[in-house]
């Protein structure tokens, strides 16, 4: 069974940073891609950023050129590097894995921008 653990969410103050890490129980060159999503109240789940496996990134177009999406395959950890964070980033950040039709989420980590 796969397992995905976040960390590093917190109270940041608008134009400040954060760095997310998710640790994974293997290592992340095992999936498909791994991706960042988030979830604002009241809102639905959306897509935040992904890493594809052949290296290549895609990002939400509310947040590229804010947001980096890393990986370091010997700590089996993907990282979110978020900059210039706004009020609007505020969610819960969930880390996610997909494997051949098989999809691995973490409990989430709460991020919340406000002065």
């Amino acid at each position: 069974q796969v397992q995905l653990v976040e960390s590093g969410g917190g109270l940041v103050q608008p134009g400040g940073s954060l760095r997310l890490s998710c640790a994974a129980s293997r290592s992340i060159f095992s999936f498909n891609t791994m991706d960042w999503y988030r979830q604002a109240l009241g809102k639905q789940r959306e897509l935040v950023a992904t890493a594809i496996r052949d290296g290549s990134t895609v990002y939400a177009d509310s947040v590229k050129g804010r947001f980096t999406i890393s990986g370091d395959n010997a700590k089996n950890t993907v990282y979110l590097q978020m900059n210039s964070l706004k009020p609007e980033d505020t969610a819960v950040y969930y880390c996610h894995a997909f494997q051949y039709g098989l999809a691995y989420w973490g409990p989430g980590t709460q991020v919340t921008v406000s002065s």
